[in-house]
């Protein structure tokens, strides 16, 4: 790894504690400072960003490395206003449930019999050690997938990576084509007696008949008691 510019320094400062370590040669990387020169053309040219800056990183911040138990991949963040707040899937109190989310709470009343909340931030998931992770972490007012191919995926990817490589009992969710596409693409040994890739279709509206009824959240919590590990209170939202 060479040596880190002054915006890749700012960059690592700005993961938690527990992160920078298993993710400071990503950080240091070529393609790393590419993107962020890409955020501060884009931000001076005058685009609305998604999330606010404060929560690019906010699904690290609410799940400390070593804690990680339950991993969710998203594609990128919601691109309507006051949607997105770092968090996969995940929408602030106070803004109606988007119809992917909407279509999770069917799963987990079906699967659990937990009634739909009144509102879709998953925050209590991830104090719980679900991981809430987009592989792209930006997004642009009204333009899906604006930011996609400027680099967020190799980070995330690379998230991903150190997660397995801990060798630590882990539960990965893999809804739809784009997010088990990210999987395979890792190059990791994965230990399947303490990792479990549970994959179905993506909650959108438009593939949802494949998503209802995959259990996962069910599967996850006998994983993780398997393992000796505190389940997941789905029903804390």
């Amino acid at each position: 790894m060479t040596k880190l510019s002054t915006r890749q320094q700012k960059f690592l400062v700005a993961l938690p504690v527990s992160w920078r370590t298993p993710l400071i040669n990503i950080c240091g990387s070529d393609y790393m400072e590419q993107l962020l020169i890409f955020l501060r053309l884009r931000e001076a040219a005058g685009a609305k960003i998604y999330p606010q800056k404060k929560d690019i990183l906010a699904s690290l911040h609410a799940t400390a490395f070593e804690d990680v138990k339950v991993v969710i991949v998203g594609q990128d963040p919601y691109h309507g206003p006051g949607q997105a707040h770092g968090l996969s899937f995940s929408v602030p109190p106070g803004i109606a449930i988007p119809p992917s989310l909407r279509n999770i709470f069917k799963e987990l009343k079906q699967d659990l019999k937990i009634d739909s909340p009144k509102n879709g931030n998953l925050n209590n998931w991830a104090k719980q050690g679900v991981l809430l992770l987009n592989a792209i972490l930006t997004v642009e007012a009204g333009a899906p997938a604006a930011h996609a191919g400027k680099g967020w995926e190799l980070f995330t990817d690379e998230v991903i990576r150190q997660l397995v490589k801990r060798q630590k009992p882990l539960v990965i969710m893999l809804w739809g084509a784009y997010a088990q596409k990210k999987m395979q693409n890792l190059n990791v040994l994965v230990d399947r007696n303490k990792i479990l890739i549970l994959k179905a279709a993506h909650p959108s509206p438009l593939s949802v008949r494949g998503f209802l009824g995959c259990g996962h959240f069910s599967q996850a919590n006998l994983f993780l008691n398997s393992q000796g590990l505190k389940p997941i209170n789905w029903a804390e939202l």
